[in-house]
């Protein structure tokens, strides 16, 4: 007997695309259909990001649900949730599940997953840094997906959420799109203004405070004292772009800084680069150290929450304290006078990579926690369920 694949609705209320959206899209691209049929709604901002890299069975659908206490909005996800038929709403991050778990737990949809995605540092007031609202809404939602080690521990031992609803799933990329034997491609020197004989040094992630890249912009004026040819490319868009120009004008750095804006060829730029840089001051399992590992470009980053999993300091890259200029330059500074050092960590990048956080296994393991909560939903309320867990591909 055929069944109707397991609808699944991802859900985030950001106007961004960052390690989140990425994350959705990897979801949206591999989920086997003859199981699942996945939607997508969020605003149209992020949408219009998003669309060149949606699949072609996925149409958008636009809402911009930001409050629970947004009642139009409220309305129209609620109709949503029916029109769809929904069994399985997946929300990312908790600004969207403080929202639109309590929704779909009125509109009875089965299962409720939400991925917080990061540790929630730009948290301020004692009311919000208590996670009272964070226990509230979890009251609506069945599963909760950490993306590290380090985060279900923040869910646990911070928000003092159940242990028993939370599962790691890592980050994943795909190792075939990040080959490190990948050429790069002839006019992407000319198209970028980069010499192709000055050292350049990456930064991938949105522009916006959590990335830290202020930090990047004084500790490449270290770099540049002793590699004046070298240049600092930022890839990705935000909030922040004046700012750190006019930042990187006033520390005479503006010839040798370029903000390349978001590029979906991440994987090009990777192959330019010298040294990938993740200046971060906090994360969850950071998407942009696991693709510059499996590219096999040598990474610095800081030590902050999951990022000390992919990046095992000496080993995979070189970990160096968040908002520290001077130890990021000095990470920098050892990894382009020791080359051979940044090729050894990162073929072993590659390899720890290829074993912990490839995108199979992200993959295979998020229709699996689908199933058995589809499952579990479908026992509570007598129902057939659809699917075992061996008839959907891992492929």
């Amino acid at each position: 007997m055929t069944h109707r694949p397991i609808s699944v609705l991802h859900f985030t209320n950001s106007v961004v695309r960052g390690g989140a959206e990425e994350h959705i899209l990897t979801l949206l691209r591999n989920l086997d259909r003859r199981a699942f049929r996945p939607h997508l709604a969020c605003p149209a901002e992020c949408a219009e990001q998003l669309q060149p890299d949606l699949p072609a069975d996925i149409r958008p659908i636009y809402i911009s649900f930001q409050a629970p206490h947004h009642l139009t909005a409220a309305l129209r996800f609620a109709r949503l949730l029916h029109g769809l038929k929904i069994n399985i709403l997946h929300i990312h991050l908790f600004t969207a599940s403080i929202a639109a778990s309590p929704v779909a737990w009125m509109c009875r949809v089965p299962v409720i997953i939400e991925t917080p995605h990061v540790r929630e540092a730009w948290r301020r007031g004692v009311l919000s840094r208590s996670h009272a609202f964070d226990r509230i809404a979890g009251r609506f939602v069945d599963r909760y997906i950490a993306v590290s080690d380090a985060n279900a521990r923040y869910l646990i031992e911070e928000k003092h959420l159940p242990a028993r609803k939370v599962s790691v799933i890592h980050n994943g990329c795909d190792l075939r799109k990040f080959h490190p034997a990948a050429p790069i491609p002839v006019r992407m020197h000319d198209d970028s203004s980069l010499s192709e004989n000055a050292p350049v040094l990456l930064v991938i992630g949105r522009l916006e405070p959590q990335k830290s890249h202020w930090s990047c912009l004084e500790a490449f004026r270290a770099v540049r004292d002793e590699f004046p040819k070298a240049q600092l490319v930022f890839l990705g868009e935000g909030s922040l772009r004046p700012q750190l120009a006019r930042v990187a004008a006033e520390l005479d750095l503006r010839s040798s800084v370029q903000f390349a804006g978001h590029q979906s060829n991440v994987n090009d730029w990777l192959a330019l680069c010298d040294v990938s840089i993740l200046p971060s001051l906090y994360e969850g399992l950071p998407l942009a150290a696991i693709e510059s590992l499996a590219a096999e470009r040598p990474l610095v980053a800081t030590n902050v929450d999951g990022t000390p999993e992919v990046v095992v300091d000496g080993k995979t890259g070189l970990l160096v304290p968040p908002g520290d200029p001077q130890k990021l330059a000095a990470a920098i500074l050892q990894l382009l006078r020791q080359p051979e050092l940044g090729r050894r960590l990162a073929r072993a990048g590659r390899e720890w990579v290829a074993t912990q956080f490839s995108q199979e296994q992200q993959i295979q393991k998020t229709q699996e926690l689908y199933l058995r909560e589809w499952t579990l939903a479908a026992a509570k309320s007598g129902a057939v369920p659809k699917f075992e867990a061996g008839s959907v591909s891992h492929a």
